[in-house]
């Protein structure tokens, strides 16, 4: 078989359980035209996903976090938010540990909150806020929406990216203004 047809038939069987092959098709066309205007270099979009992979793998592999905590990795240009709920300091901080020991994290924010795992609906209800805020920021002639990355958890919203100072507070103006936001924290890296 041919090299290439050999690459898309495993990549459709990894992403099986994604939503099958259409999704990776699109799924890989949006990452590359993402790629293709982000202000990250093309090495740190790759370590980004791998740190957020490798994240996912360790909070998976240690039962006792992966059940009873409700965590959620994103990574930015090498900085880390970890965001979510667990029911004990001791595993807020074994999860915060594990992270920072992931080869190329840079910082780490914690953002877990002592608490019981949110519900579906708490959870359905940030999908939204991400959503309605994602969608203002791409509608927006002053900024260029696709360089912030949006992670909503129980209504507070964070915001990432490599933005100048002037776009930064464009981005979170226009977060505060949405429905439903009940907090912004900025977590932006400036570029001026």
């Amino acid at each position: 078989m041919n090299g290439r047809f050999c690459k898309i038939i495993l990549l459709c069987l990894s992403v099986a359980t994604a939503g099958g092959c259409a999704a990776a098709v699109v799924g890989g066309a949006a990452a590359g035209a993402t790629a293709a205007v982000d202000r990250r270099t093309a090495g740190t979009l790759i370590e980004d996903e791998a740190i957020e992979l490798k994240a996912r793998k360790a909070i998976l592999v240690d039962k006792e976090l992966n059940d009873q905590a409700h965590l959620n990795v994103t990574s930015y240009n090498t900085v880390v938010l970890v965001s979510g709920e667990a029911p004990t300091e001791e595993l807020r901080a074994r999860a915060i540990d594990m992270i920072r020991k992931i080869p190329k994290v840079s910082h780490v924010h914690n953002e877990i909150t002592i608490a019981a795992p949110s519900s579906l609906m708490s959870r359905s209800s940030d999908s939204v806020i991400t959503s309605k805020v994602k969608t203002r920021l791409l509608a927006d002639a002053d900024i260029e929406g696709i360089h912030v990355k949006v992670v909503t958890e129980n209504g507070v919203v964070f915001l990432m990216g490599l933005l100048a100072r002037a776009e930064a507070d464009r981005a979170t103006e226009l977060a505060r203004g949405t429905g439903g936001v009940q907090k912004v924290v900025k977590l932006f890296q400036y570029t001026d």
